[in-house]
């Protein structure tokens, strides 16, 4: 139930409280025909998946007009909550699956999101920097996520946090962090910090910039 969302972040608009009660129902059709989350997993849809992308709105809150990449987004975790979180910035969302994107691009319609678009895409077809942030969540070590993405990330600056990587983790990465090349700065944000469930006792937001 979206009431979990509702929880954690009471100041929702109406319309931001419609869209994130929409989620429910608009997975579960899509998830019957594509299958973009795991079908065990779908019950949980709002703890797992929705709130989890919430997660990183705990870290940075995005201003108005920032630019926002999510790498290999999936069924649209994180960027379709954090879009309709922060309506007045800006979601790429990509991914290399047709149907994944497919599934995207109908929740963001059906939903009426205007700030966000998904294209099947890899990283590594992006060629300037033109990102505030990339997101990710599952999608590879943070080595290889800091090779596809930090050539993406501007310059300009518009946040208190700098551009950078956040990236839907689990905790305890000594060895992916010691694969970094020097020069990087990472923090850790433990998720049960601010969220309360069993899930995220193990999960962390970790942030990279050089």
């Amino acid at each position: 139930m979206a009431d979990i969302i509702f929880q954690y972040f009471p100041d929702l608009s109406p319309r931001q409280r419609e869209q994130f009660t929409a989620l429910g129902g608009l997975y579960r059709d899509w998830n019957a025909k594509i299958n973009v989350i795991s079908r065990k997993d779908i019950d949980n849809l709002y703890v797992h998946h929705v709130l989890h992308s919430l997660a990183i709105a705990k870290v940075v809150s995005f201003r108005d007009g920032a630019q926002v990449l999510d790498l290999g987004t999936g069924g649209g975790f994180p960027g379709i909550p954090l879009a309709i979180l922060f309506p007045q910035a800006q979601f790429h969302l990509i991914d290399g699956t047709a149907k994944k994107i497919r599934v995207c691009q109908e929740v963001i319609d059906a939903l009426g999101l205007k700030n966000c678009r998904a294209e099947q895409k890899r990283a590594e077809e992006l060629k300037r920097p033109a990102y505030d942030f990339v997101v990710t969540r599952a999608v590879a070590k943070i080595e290889q996520l800091a090779a596809w993405s930090l050539r993406l990330i501007s310059q300009k600056q518009r946040h208190g946090l700098p551009n950078g990587i956040l990236a839907l983790k689990g905790k305890g990465l000594k060895q992916e962090l010691a694969a970094l090349p020097k020069g990087a700065y990472v923090e850790e944000y433990p998720i049960d910090t601010w969220f309360s469930e069993e899930f995220f006792g193990e999960k962390e937001v970790m942030y990279l910039q050089y």
